[in-house]
C-alpha cells in the first residue's frame, strides 16, 4: 500500500514520467472470469450520462407544525405533491377529505400510481367513500402518519415511482429537521 501511494506521487509529480497510451496490436483475451492482466490493459473507464435522472423529483426535507420544506421552498399549512407540482391544499384535518380533495390526483397524466396521505400526529381513517373512489380510478392510496408519509413518499420518489402525497402538518411539537440544518 506504501509503495502504491509513493508511485502516485512520483506519477503526479513529475510529468516527464508518465507513459504514453500503448495501443495493442492484438485484443485482450475475454472469457468467463477477467483475470488481473486483462484489468490492467483498461487503463480508463469512460462514462457517458445520457439522461440526467431525478433531476425535477419532489423530496421533503423537512416538516413541523406550520408546514413543510420541500425542495427548498418553504410551504405553509396542508399541501399536495404532484409528481413536478407542488400546490396548497384546501384541507384542515381529516375529517375534510372528500372525493373532491382528491380530483387532482385522478386527472393528471402520467397517472399517478400511489397516493400517500399524512393525516397528522396520528394515523387516522379515512371515509369509505373516498377510498373506493380512489380504488375505482386505479390510485392506491396509503394513508399514513405524517412524519411516516414523508419518509414514504421520498422512498417512493427516489425508486422512480409516479407518486403523490397529501399532507397535513402534524400539531403540536412533531418535527423534523434537514440533515443540513442539524449539522449547522
Amino acid at each position: 500500500m506504501a509503495t502504491a501511494l509513493a508511485l502516485r506521487s512520483l506519477y503526479r509529480a513529475r510529468p516527464s514520467l508518465r507513459c504514453l497510451p500503448v495501443e495493442f496490436s492484438w485484443a485482450p483475451r475475454r472469457g468467463h472470469r477477467l483475470s488481473p492482466a486483462d484489468d490492467e490493459l483498461y487503463q480508463r473507464t469512460h462514462i457517458s450520462l445520457l439522461q440526467r435522472e431525478g433531476f425535477q423529483t419532489m423530496y421533503i426535507d423537512s416538516y413541523n407544525s406550520r408546514g413543510f420544506m420541500i425542495n427548498g421552498n418553504r410551504v405553509l399549512g396542508p399541501c399536495a405533491l404532484l409528481p413536478h407540482s407542488l400546490l396548497q391544499w384546501n384541507v384542515g384535518s381529516h375529517q375534510d377529505i372528500t372525493e373532491e380533495s382528491f380530483s387532482l390526483f385522478w386527472m393528471l397524466e402520467p397517472r399517478i400510481e400511489i397516493v400517500v396521505v399524512g393525516t397528522g400526529d396520528r394515523t387516522e381513517r379515512l371515509q369509505s367513500r373516498v377510498l373506493r373512489a380512489m380504488r375505482q380510478r386505479g390510485i392506491a392510496v396509503e394513508v399514513q402518519d405524517t412524519p411516516n408519509a414523508c419518509a414514504t413518499f421520498n422512498f417512493l420518489c427516489n425508486e422512480g415511482r409516479v407518486t403523490g402525497a397529501a399532507l397535513i402538518p402534524p400539531p403540536g411539537g412533531t418535527s423534523l429537521t434537514s440533515l443540513s440544518q442539524a449539522t449547522q
